[in-house]
């Protein structure tokens, strides 16, 4: 049952961190055996799940195969992505549709759609039959070389997420709590002296603006990614990287934090905040296009509109700075209306609302910090530097994603590594306890903030810099002055986090901050151009390389 943040428990035995898909799917696989607690820091839909347009990729059609999938994703993540990881989660594709669709997941059908016409492949049995799979309309995105995305019209992460979110309601063992902020992990490290533990987190309750201690055997971070970092994103607004600075803090290792890919098509309106266009237009013979109309993409790649997203941000990118114009255009105005409106509901509504009919006119894009493929460094099962904390999602650094995210595998990422961090939690469920007790919060030698603009300001400021001088395209000037800036940033931000009270907002700022000065000492210790991080200072992909991966004790 849903409930809001007035009384929290004491202690649960599985405490987990967000409550978008990664979460409630970890929270459902985990309920036949544990308690388990869902914390929210806004209502339980913020996450980016619920904003999510294209779709899950997976091999269900005949003509489709898992080495294809695999090869796909190797070659759109530059030579950086762990090929056993990929094999795993393309393997286990299948079987996490299977699992959605008995879910009750509203997956767009062929006879919906009429269209693509393919079969299921060997394997994708599993929990439904292979006609309820065979049936589901596949669409296809860039750096996919066949139709193999699954999705519901062009609202799937509302649709994964009302559903999941429905069955959690419904299920005894699941409480989902909104308004609870995590501040900070609580650990322990054994008397044996072997691997610390998490036994816990220090949670605000915004309704009480009280922080309280949370005992819990596991705790898995699931707050998605760190976008909101960047000025332009199409994130909503908690993707402040908590997830991945708080375990950071705890002492685990992060990687690749300096791959933060830029979705290449968000709607340039002034009215229009974070409005994500998606992928699949591309995949349905959406064209780019200059103001003139001319079309630019085959003079970046032979792919053209269906290149990997680093190749069409970078594009759109500098065709904008070569210009000098606000935005380039995507026009699908030469497919029927009503394939249109029927493929793109959502998109279509959207745009109408600010005068643009998609249907007879071009819609003006621009390229938006979108998802963060570095993160908190974990296994195949979710398992991080401490014992019994878990990350999965985009919170997490998995190695599926390499140097640069395939359009519609992080979806899959976040279901599949939530199943493997359900079954490590099983496994060890009977033989962990709870620690004794958590020492109680201590603000007894802070107050109450009478300067809040500092917090609005500093949060603007790190934005527009990481905007300017960590973004789409970097050189060793723009990052070493947005190192020197980050360094003085943190202490300001240290200073006002350690003499205040926390809020929601502070708490946000100090993890924004820590996550901006881990994405820039990645970026500053790369010295090429690879994927989503291209330097001028070193336009070259070297023939070797491997992840960038910090210690906290070493940075």
């Amino acid at each position: 049952m849903t409930t809001s943040a007035v009384n929290l428990a004491t202690d649960t035995d599985i405490l987990i961190i967000g409550s978008g898909a990664a979460g409630l799917t970890l929270a459902l696989r985990s309920a036949e055996f544990a308690r388990v607690t869902v914390l929210s820091k806004g209502s339980l839909r913020d996450g980016a799940t619920f904003y999510a347009q294209g779709g899950i990729a997976a091999v269900l059609d005949s003509e489709d195969s898992i080495d294809s999938h695999v090869e796909d994703t190797l070659v759109a993540g530059v030579g950086l992505c762990h090929p056993q990881v990929v094999e795993y989660m393309v393997a286990h594709s299948a079987a996490t549709i299977a699992w959605l669709v008995a879910q009750g997941v509203p997956f767009t059908t062929r006879a919906a759609h009429g269209g693509h016409e393919g079969v299921a492949s060997p394997g994708a049995e599993n929990s439904s039959s292979a006609a309820e799979l065979s049936s589901l309309h596949l669409t296809q995105e860039g750096g996919h070389s066949h139709r193999r995305i699954i999705h519901a019209t062009d609202a799937t992460g509302k649709a994964v997420f009302e559903t999941l979110q429905r069955r959690a309601q419904d299920h005894p063992n699941i409480e989902l709590l909104k308004s609870c902020t995590a501040v900070d992990l609580v650990t322990q490290t054994p008397e044996n002296g072997s691997q610390r533990v998490c036994v816990g987190v220090y949670v605000l309750n915004q309704e009480t603006n009280c922080v309280e201690a949370i005992r819990a055997k596991f705790v898995a971070l699931a707050t998605g990614g760190a976008s909101k970092a960047y000025l332009y994103t199409t994130n909503p607004d908690g993707a402040s990287g908590d997830g991945i600075a708080m375990a950071w803090r705890a002492g685990c290792r992060v990687a690749n934090m300096e791959f933060n890919q830029f979705h290449p098509t968000c709607l340039y309106h002034p009215h229009a905040k974070s409005f994500l266009i998606t992928e699949a237009l591309r995949g349905e013979g959406a064209k780019l296009e200059l103001p003139d109309g001319s079309r630019f993409m085959a003079d970046f790649d032979e792919r053209e509109e269906l290149a990997p997203r680093d190749i069409v941000a970078r594009a759109i990118d500098y065709e904008m700075k070569r210009l000098g114009c606000d935005c380039v255009y995507l026009n699908i105005t030469h497919q029927p209306a009503e394939f249109v409106r029927e493929h793109f509901p959502t998109i279509y509504s959207r745009c109408l609302e600010f005068g643009i009919d998609i249907t007879q006119d071009r819609i003006p894009v621009v390229p938006a910090a979108h998802y963060t493929c570095g993160g908190v460094v974990i296994n195949q099962q979710g398992e991080t530097d401490i014992g019994n904390l878990y990350a999965i999602g985009e919170t997490a650094c998995s190695g599926l994603h390499g140097a640069n995210r395939m359009a519609s595998n992080s979806l899959l990422e976040c279901f599949v590594v939530a199943f493997g961090a359900a079954e490590s939690i099983q496994r060890k469920f009977e033989t962990t306890g709870f620690t004794e007790s958590i020492n109680p919060w201590d603000e007894s030698r802070v107050s109450d903030s009478d300067d809040e603009v500092l917090v609005s300001h500093n949060w603007d400021e790190i934005r527009r810099f990481m905007w300017d001088f960590v973004g789409i395209v970097r050189n060793s000037k723009r990052l070493n002055r947005a190192d020197r800036r980050i360094k003085l940033l943190r202490e300001e931000v240290r200073d006002y986090y350690i003499k205040h009270r926390v809020s929601n907002d502070n708490l946000e700022l100090r993890n924004l901050a820590l996550v901006s000065e881990l994405i820039i000492s990645c970026a500053l210790k790369r010295k090429e151009s690879r994927g989503l991080h291209f330097t001028l200072d070193y336009p070259q992909t070297d023939a070797t390389s491997s992840d960038t991966i910090l210690v906290p004790d070493q940075l």
